[in-house]
């Protein structure tokens, strides 16, 4: 169900980014969701979040910048090593030169680039570009 919310989300920005909205209102809310737009936001896709409510069903209004194209959750658990992580991007993301991988490790979410770095793997969430 985690990742379903997730996947919600982000086809919530998305349409509204076709759309020309510069925010987006997102409801229900988890942890995943707000450490996805952590990682958007540090890599320029997003301006800014705010969490209100985070207690209770809550929601998250995020300001848009227009620079997503794509993004989406995997519905599916794709478990991958920390040395197949840049062939996997290469497969997935349709424009090889930008876009990011998005994984959850034991060093908490990070991007492809970070995961790399680092020399960790983990699940795969979902990618932007």
């Amino acid at each position: 169900m985690g990742r379903r919310i997730l996947n919600d989300a982000l086809t919530t920005m998305v349409n509204a980014e076709k759309r020309g909205f510069a925010s987006a209102q997102i409801q229900p809310i988890s942890n995943v969701i707000s450490s996805f737009l952590t990682i958007m936001k540090q890599r320029g896709y997003v301006k800014n979040f705010e969490v209100h409510d985070p207690h209770s069903v809550g929601q998250i209004k995020v300001e848009l910048l227009g620079r997503i194209k794509d993004c989406r959750a995997l519905t599916y658990t794709q478990d991958i090593k920390a040395h197949e992580i840049e062939n996997y991007r290469l497969r997935t993301l349709p424009p090889q030169q930008w876009g990011y991988v998005v994984i959850t490790t034991p060093n908490g979410v990070l991007d492809h680039e970070e995961a790399i770095r680092q020399n960790v793997g983990g699940q795969v969430l979902g990618y932007f570009y």
